[in-house]
């Protein structure tokens, strides 16, 4: 029997390589003839960097960058064989980076994002794959791309302060000094939410809650923005950026992204997937068995185990999942691809018995076996 794992990590307990050895295990001990190929995944989100870094060739890389409260922290990214950096925005503009009680986007900045970029671009990196996701900042990516040189000045032509407050006081914006090298480069953004950068779905009405922000900065928020994006036209040739779906991803980065570096806002899965060349493994597979640490209603919008099945039922493939958690809601799964699920908490534990990683590897090893006996009979 030959099969393909590829499971998204399991948060707090399992990474995605981890997951996919656990499986792997299983399959062995049912048939040691079996082939089992462990493709480690992500969907762009958190796991991307740690997911790309086990393939052939790659290697992750660490810097110290400005952190979203403006300290200095440390962030890692990879670099593929390729030459192709993988970096997750949150490795220095994340919301778990902030304690709870300093969480405000007015304050929160981008730019340690730009420090890697430009960490990556001196190491002679030309390609890159963005992971959006898990932001606390809401500054449309002005912090970042003042990092990579480009310029935002208030009226007295002055640099604006970092984090969304500095917007309030945003006159002009001027590439005159950007790094040329950026002009060379080709992004690939993982972006799955379908916010536009401003209005009533955009980024401060959606997200300005949950990263501290208070009804009254959340309206002034998305009123800079709007001013952003109508000067950001003097640079870009993205007249109507703001309207577009995935621009008001971690705060506008997306917008950033888009409207400056000319990048393209691509589903993160679809992305990874493709880096990873899961198809070329798939065709010849028997069997293909996905996974997360929760499987919902949420799974089918672009998570990984949406997308390994999509691409498994391309090749007519049955594909099974497994996931610490599954609610009710997980039934719409059924009609995405795959084929069963099964959760893999043996009975009643504890949150902290069920995440910790030796626990979390012998139940998901010990449910994939007892599925796949049932498949072998």
């Amino acid at each position: 029997m030959q099969v393909v794992i590829a499971i998204d990590s399991f948060k707090g307990s399992l990474s995605s390589l981890q997951a996919g050895n656990a499986v792997r295990d299983a399959v062995l001990k049912l048939d040691n003839s079996s082939t089992a190929t462990v493709c480690p995944i992500a969907d762009g989100g958190e796991g991307t960097v740690d997911a790309m870094c086990t393939l052939k060739g790659a290697k992750k890389v660490t810097v110290d960058v400005c952190g979203p409260l403006q300290e200095t922290t440390t962030a890692e990214y990879c670099i593929l064989a390729d030459n192709t950096a993988v970096i997750e925005i949150a490795a220095a503009a994340g919301i778990t980076l902030v304690p709870q009680n300093l969480r405000n986007p007015l304050n929160t900045t981008t730019f340690g994002v730009g420090q890697i970029i430009n960490d990556a671009l001196n190491k002679g990196c030309r390609k890159f794959i963005i992971g959006l996701g898990g932001s606390a900042t809401n500054d449309g990516g002005t912090g970042m791309l003042s990092a990579l040189g480009f310029e935002f000045l208030d009226k007295d032509n002055k640099p604006i302060s970092l984090g969304a407050k500095g917007l309030e006081s945003l006159k002009t914006i001027s590439s005159e000094n950007v790094n040329p090298l950026i002009y060379e480069c080709t992004f690939k953004v993982a972006c799955d939410v379908t916010n536009t950068l401003c209005g009533p779905n955009g980024c401060s009405a959606v997200f300005g809650l949950q990263k501290g922000a208070d009804e009254e900065s959340i309206k002034n928020m998305d009123l800079w923005l709007k001013n952003y994006a109508l000067l950001s036209c003097s640079v870009t040739n993205k007249t109507d950026a703001d309207l577009v779906s995935g621009t008001g991803a971690a705060g506008g980065l997306g917008f950033a992204f888009y409207a400056f570096l000319n990048a393209a806002l691509e589903s993160g899965i679809k992305i990874i997937l493709e880096q990873i060349n899961l198809e070329k493994h798939i065709k010849d597979a028997d069997l293909v068995i996905t996974g997360e640490g929760r499987l919902d209603s949420q799974t089918i919008m672009g998570k990984a185990p949406f997308g390994v099945a999509q691409l498994a039922k391309k090749h007519g493939k049955k594909v099974i999942a497994f996931a610490g958690c599954i609610t009710d809601e997980a039934t719409v799964c059924n009609e995405h691809g795959i084929d069963a699920y099964f959760p893999i908490i043996p009975g009643v534990v504890t949150l902290e018995q069920a995440l910790d990683t030796t626990n979390a590897y012998k139940n998901l090893s010990n449910t994939a076996y007892q599925v796949l006996r049932l498949l072998n009979s």
